[in-house]
């Protein structure tokens, strides 16, 4: 006959189980935090690119000022995807320098340049080349910043505009 005992210091293998489930409970809460890691890494790259594509298009806005008169006689003007200008006059050095600073920052980096009379330009298709307004778009590839869930955003480039007048 089996005889129970009512002492607590008997029960064999309990402990074993209650340092079980904390081992899982704190395995999974390992497995959280790696997982808020890689996001915030993923999420602050992508915030430095767009950082650099501000900088890079108001460097762009600061060189259009300081060259005002090649400015406005369409010196300035550029496509994306254009090559860089052939070289021979300041708007000119100055785009090739912009060229290939967004190149050497940003992955896929590009850049338009195009003026506009217009006050509230909607992007690079408002452009009708007068007036003293300038847009100036920079884009590259986010890929990287983007959900792994949305596969079309995987795909699609990342532009920022920015409209500055002389």
């Amino acid at each position: 006959m089996m005889q129970y005992s009512n002492h607590p210091g008997r029960q064999a293998g309990f402990n074993l189980i209650e340092v079980l489930v904390a081992l899982v409970v704190l395995a999974i809460g390992l497995l959280g935090l790696a997982s808020l890691q890689a996001s915030s890494l993923k999420f602050n790259h992508s915030a430095y690119m767009r950082t650099q594509a501000i900088n890079l298009a108001y460097d762009m806005s600061d060189r259009i000022r300081a060259n005002r008169s090649a400015a406005l006689s369409g010196g300035y003007e550029l496509g994306l995807g254009d090559g860089p200008p052939g070289a021979g006059s300041i708007a000119s050095q100055d785009l090739t320098e912009w060229l290939n600073a967004l190149n050497a920052l940003l992955p896929s980096g590009d850049g338009a340049v195009c003026r506009t009379s217009s006050n509230a330009p909607t992007g690079l298709g408002s452009c009708d080349g007068s007036g003293d307004v300038f847009v100036i778009v920079v884009q590259w590839d986010d890929s990287r910043g983007a959900d792994s869930d949305d596969a079309r955003a995987a795909e699609e480039t990342t532009q920022f505009m920015l409209v500055t007048g002389l």
